[in-house]
């Protein structure tokens, strides 16, 4: 798929073997994506996404394995969730490039069934990628719907000027190497107007001096995580919408915040990125 930004062109590879997700994205002959700079987890399903733009945790669990509540059998939930690695049941594209749509059956780690109905498509002004996920509930009982979008930058394109800008952040600015030590993560409210919020990362030395422009929906995206690897051959940034605090699946069931949908039932999300 192709869009265009002040008459620089962006293209994007798009894997049908992990749920349409995005295997790179290259702009002005530049790909953003880290591509082999990236950690291994041992899961190959993830170190296979997480080389890629984007990738899509969910739609049942968004971050490390953990048990599977009720199921005494030494059952849990698999890195990232069980989207990642699944192979898309089909798939259309627009004759013009600008549109694709997508159907991935998954199966989750609890015994259940969703479907994942995805549309990518340049907005009306051809400036800006936008991503539409429908998850419905196609199994014969309730599950917890959990998303989180990994999007992937490899550090090699980002400088010491580069800074992390959003409203969710306090002071609206963060240098992009947060934390301490080699790799870091923080997972804080996000905040927006008019139901969506926005992150920049910016200046890109290593695109021109361009930046990279993030929108979410806040209501069934009310998080902003990111994460940063520098270790060993590893240099990559993540910017990662996520539907849940940082915490462990007990306690959030036991605030109420992990929340459920019967079968039948759908929770849509959304978000949008540009190269400018």
């Amino acid at each position: 798929m192709t869009s265009t930004r002040d008459g620089v062109p962006g293209h994007l590879l798009f894997d049908r073997l992990s749920a349409l997700d995005i295997a790179a994205f290259v702009v002005d002959g530049t790909d953003l994506s880290p591509g082999s700079a990236i950690p291994s987890d041992g899961d190959p399903r993830i170190d296979h996404a997480l080389a890629g733009f984007l990738f899509t945790c969910g739609p049942d669990h968004i971050r490390h394995p953990e048990p599977v509540e009720g199921c005494d059998e030494g059952r849990r939930y698999p890195l990232h969730g069980s989207l990642a690695g699944t192979t898309v049941t089909r798939a259309k594209m627009s004759a013009d490039d600008t549109r694709c749509e997508a159907l991935t059956e998954v199966d989750l780690a609890c015994g259940g069934k969703a479907a994942v109905e995805r549309r990518w498509y340049v907005s009306e002004n051809g400036q800006s990628v936008m991503l539409e996920d429908r998850v419905t509930n196609i199994g014969q009982s309730a599950f917890a719907p959990m998303m989180m979008y990994h999007m992937n930058i490899g550090g090699r394109l980002l400088g010491p000027e580069t800074h992390i800008v959003s409203p969710s952040i306090e002071g609206g600015s963060l240098g992009w190497q947060f934390g301490e030590g080699e790799s870091a993560h923080f997972c804080i409210p996000a905040v927006g107007e008019e139901g969506w919020s926005e992150v920049l990362l910016a200046p890109l030395p290593g695109l021109g001096g361009r930046r990279l422009a993030v929108r979410f929906r806040v209501d069934t995206l009310p998080f902003l995580q990111m994460w940063r690897c520098q270790r060993g051959g590893a240099n990559v940034i993540s910017i990662e919408p996520a539907s849940h605090r940082l915490a462990k699946r007990g306690e959030l069931a036991a605030s109420g915040e992990l929340g459920a949908i019967e079968p039948g039932q759908s929770h849509g999300y959304a978000l949008g990125f540009a190269v400018s």
